[in-house]
């Protein structure tokens, strides 16, 4: 059974930091690209972030504009597991973020994944 697990959310105040992490199983995730969404109520999934797990891809992490230079996207292959690091939060932060997986990076970015965990919930408030 294929599962991706999110943890790491929480409350955290503005300016802070917080590292979430996304652990995968039940299927091999060589050959995909995996990544970083966020959701707040009333508004569509919004891509963040997203990695190459695929062996031979040296090519570098993708990041939306919104989180570039503050938010890191990494991988730890041999706990097959995904992190984001994220800096400087704002309460425009503030969101359930998922991990997901798709073998096409193009297909990933537009939220049309094979694979979804359950998401965790960032809360930046003072």
């Amino acid at each position: 059974q294929v599962q991706l697990v999110e943890s790491g959310g929480g409350l955290v105040q503005p300016g802070g930091s917080l590292r979430l992490s996304c652990a995968a199983s039940g299927h091999t995730f060589s050959n995909y690209f995996m990544g970083w969404f966020r959701q707040t109520p009333g508004k569509e999934r919004e891509f963040v972030a997203a990695i190459s797990w695929i062996s031979w891809d040296t090519g570098s992490p993708y990041y939306s504009d919104s989180v570039k230079g503050r938010f890191t996207i990494s991988n730890d292959d041999a706990k097959n597991t995904m992190y984001l690091q994220m800096n400087s939060l704002g309460p425009e932060d503030t969101a359930v973020y998922y991990c997901a997986a798709d073998p096409v990076i193009a297909r990933l970015r537009r939220g049309e994944c094979d694979y979804w965990g359950q998401g965790t919930e960032v809360i930046v408030s003072s």
